[in-house]
């Protein structure tokens, strides 16, 4: 079983109904959903394109799934999470859109976002203790011989290559895609998010997500709200 720290929106937050629609399962329930119908995209085919997204559901990745470190445990990281969340100030990322990732789909900030960034570093460092590391079998899943020098470093000081610099924000709406199905996969995904990535997307809550079983998929475990508690209140 591994714990993730990322961000999704809060349970009721139309963007999280329609990315559940799209995945076929809600990140919080767990339920799954039927494919909607999308003209010019059959259900099997909806259903094939996210599959891979499904099981991890829909998030930003902020620090990568991990296994707990032999002194560590899941009450002691709650606690933790929560102490830390409460010394952060929320924020929004200005907008969101869909872009090509490689040879799949996300949504990604459409302009450079400091404060994401920040909050990524931040929670990368300050729960590293709560990793076990990474076996070699893990490290070899990561394709090593493919990274950068600098992800290659990264990869066996935080268990990640994509962290600190190299991090790049992304919610993940298919997996590979091929070449000639990109367009068509592409309209349709700005057909259906368009509605909900008009304005811009309060990050007020770190989600601690939990991997059900070995290899199973991903829910959010419990919510964590950035900023003071008197803060909170008085908002």
């Amino acid at each position: 079983m591994r714990h993730a720290i990322c961000f999704t929106p809060s349970v009721s937050d139309p963007l999280t109904l329609v990315a559940a629609n799209w995945l076929g399962r809600n990140i919080y329930s767990g339920a799954m959903i039927d494919p909607p119908a999308i003209r010019g995209l059959g259900i099997q085919e909806i259903a094939y394109h996210t599959a891979v997204p499904r099981r991890y559901g829909f998030h930003g990745e902020l620090k990568a799934p991990f296994r707990l470190a032999n002194e560590a445990d899941e009450p002691a990281l709650l606690r933790d999470l929560m102490r830390f969340s409460g010394t952060l100030a929320p924020f929004e990322i200005p907008r969101l859109e869909v872009a090509r990732l490689g040879n799949a789909f996300g949504l990604v900030p459409s302009f450079p976002c400091a404060s994401l960034n920040y909050l990524a570093a931040a929670l990368v460092q300050e729960f590293d203790r709560y990793r076990a590391p990474l076996t070699e079998a893990e490290i070899d899943r990561c394709d090593p011989d493919g990274l950068s020098a600098t992800q290659f470093a990264n990869l066996h000081r935080w268990g990640c290559a994509h962290v600190m610099d190299e991090f790049r924000f992304h919610m993940m709406l298919t997996g590979p895609v091929c070449q000639a199905d990109m367009p068509r996969i592409e309209q349709a995904l700005r057909a259906f998010f368009e509605p909900v990535l008009a304005g811009p997307v309060p990050v007020s809550n770190i989600a601690l997500m939990m991997e059900e079983g070995t290899g199973g998929p991903f829910r959010v475990h419990s919510l964590h709200p950035m900023g003071r508690v008197s803060a909170r209140k008085s908002a």
